[in-house]
């Protein structure tokens, strides 16, 4: 079964459904800063901004306001369920900025070079997200000087170091919780 057929599975959307509410409850917000998070990304206005796995849209809206209307964010997710309740966030917000993508992060189907950050926020670690399928697609869609941003949950140490055995990625820093890596 490939990752479209995964994706638009009614078994695996009610599976992720309880998952969902948590990803998007208040309860999340008030212990977890979206914002805060992103601010520890280094994201900013008018950027091109790749977030990998969605979900229910936890940093969507705000990432999107942070980058502004000259930039553009894909929010990506590979669960159909998902991406029609973020579309529904986006279009409640009148956000014009937001390219919904319905696709594995093992594929993006994005142009090479054209995006200066992207997010891979709780979806790691993920067994459908291996990291040597991961990290070469996420290398290839950034820009030269291009920003790779993780923030980890559950936290796995084992995580940060594979980044960088890639050879992909150098380490800058750790801000607000999110691991910050810069293209080679």
């Amino acid at each position: 079964m490939n990752t479209e057929d995964l994706g638009n599975s009614k078994i695996l959307n009610l599976l992720f459904k309880p998952a969902g509410m948590l990803m998007g409850s208040r309860v999340r917000g008030w212990l977890m800063n979206p914002v805060k998070t992103l601010q520890g990304a280094g994201i900013q206005p008018g950027q091109s901004v790749l977030e990998v796995g969605c979900g229910t849209g936890f940093f969507t809206i705000p990432a999107a306001q942070i980058i502004g209307e000259e930039g553009c964010l894909v929010a990506m997710d590979a669960l159909s369920d998902f991406i029609k309740q973020v579309s529904k966030k986006v279009q409640s917000a009148d956000l014009k900025n937001v390219r919904m993508v319905k696709r594995d992060a093992l594929n993006t189907g994005l142009e090479a070079a054209t995006i200066d950050t992207a997010l891979l926020f709780g979806v790691l670690p993920w067994p459908a997200l291996p990291l040597n399928r991961l990290l070469p697609e996420i290398h290839r869609v950034l820009k030269p000087e291009g920003r790779l941003a993780v923030w980890l949950f559950p936290v796995s140490g084992w995580v940060p170091k594979s980044i960088l055995r890639s050879g992909l990625f150098t380490y800058m820093n750790k801000q607000n919780g999110v691991y910050n890596y810069r293209r080679c």
